[in-house]
């Protein structure tokens, strides 16, 4: 016999989705401890390991999966209910769960959820950066309500939208061997000090693949927090950045830098947003689809 709380389905939820107990529990506003007990008080209830510890982090067992499922539906079913209860007090009221690569999440969501935000006030919005493989697979496990993520990126069966229109560009100071070129390829940037995102990003992760594949590693002087600090890095000649299209043309009207395309395929990053099945969402969730849409 056993016994779980929405605490514990919705712990359990968050530790798999962040790898890490540690995380998990921060997530979940508990403390570490009171969340490694919980976690092994569901074990012993079920007289399982629902978890994989090592040195990276955590992963789900078996059971720990079949478990992740349910608790996912449960804590789903829960929030349909809360927020259909909410409409006979008066308000509405509800969450969305959000998964964006970096560039969605900094060039293009700010404006419009802050005008969705305005317009429900009982609305909160939860938004995860991750890359567009993993939103993928979020998406379709059901631990987001929508992802925006690369359109070149294999969806599978979920059902796509078109969201923005961008490319990777490479960014040098004015007078740099590269800044007349009509476009360039990665591979001649890798022989370059080179200025980027912070390594946990996406847009870095990403980036740092494409190198490898290249079979060159970028030569990275430094990786800061934001997009602007980086073109400033790259005006004071530190080194090359490659940003996307939008963000580096926005710099540039104000720094003193060139703006140069990537002639590689992948370099066209246009952006979609993906979900499982629109008219399954509650109606505020669709809300925010048709003003980031618009």
């Amino acid at each position: 016999m056993f016994r779980f709380d929405l605490v514990d389905l919705g712990l359990f939820r968050h530790v798999v989705e962040a790898g890490s107990i540690t995380h998990g529990a921060q997530r979940a506003h508990l403390a570490l401890g009171a969340a490694s007990a919980r976690v092994r008080a569901m074990e012993d209830s079920l007289g399982t390991a629902l978890l994989v510890r090592g040195r990276q982090g955590v992963s789900p067992t078996a059971a720990g999966r079949a478990l992740l499922g349910h608790a996912r539906a449960i804590l789903a079913g829960t929030e349909r209910l809360r927020e259909e209860m909410a409409t006979y007090s008066g308000g509405a009221a509800g969450q969305i769960r959000v998964v964006a690569n970096t560039h969605a999440l900094i060039e293009f969501l700010p404006a419009p959820l802050a005008d969705f935000l305005a317009s429900h006030p009982g609305i909160a919005v939860e938004i995860e950066e991750r890359t567009s493989d993993e939103i993928v697979g979020l998406v379709a496990e059901g631990a987001a309500d929508f992802g925006l993520l690369s359109g070149t990126v294999d969806t599978g069966g979920l059902a796509t939208f078109p969201f923005r229109e961008d490319r990777f560009v490479l960014v040098a100071a004015r007078g740099d061997p590269l800044a007349d070129r009509a476009e360039v390829a990665l591979a001649d940037v890798l022989e370059r000090d080179l200025v980027g995102l912070d390594r946990r990003s996406a847009i870095s992760r990403f980036l740092v693949e494409k190198a490898a594949r290249a079979g060159r590693p970028m030569r990275l002087r430094a990786q800061l927090r934001g997009f602007d600090a980086v073109c400033r890095l790259v005006e004071a000649r530190v080194g090359l950045a490659i940003l996307p299209e939008s963000t580096a043309l926005r710099a540039a009207r104000s720094l003193a830098l060139a703006v140069v395309p990537l002639s590689d395929p992948w370099a066209r990053r246009d952006l979609t947003l993906c979900l499982r099945d629109l008219d399954a969402l509650p109606p505020f969730v669709r809300d925010l689809i048709d003003t980031l849409r618009a």
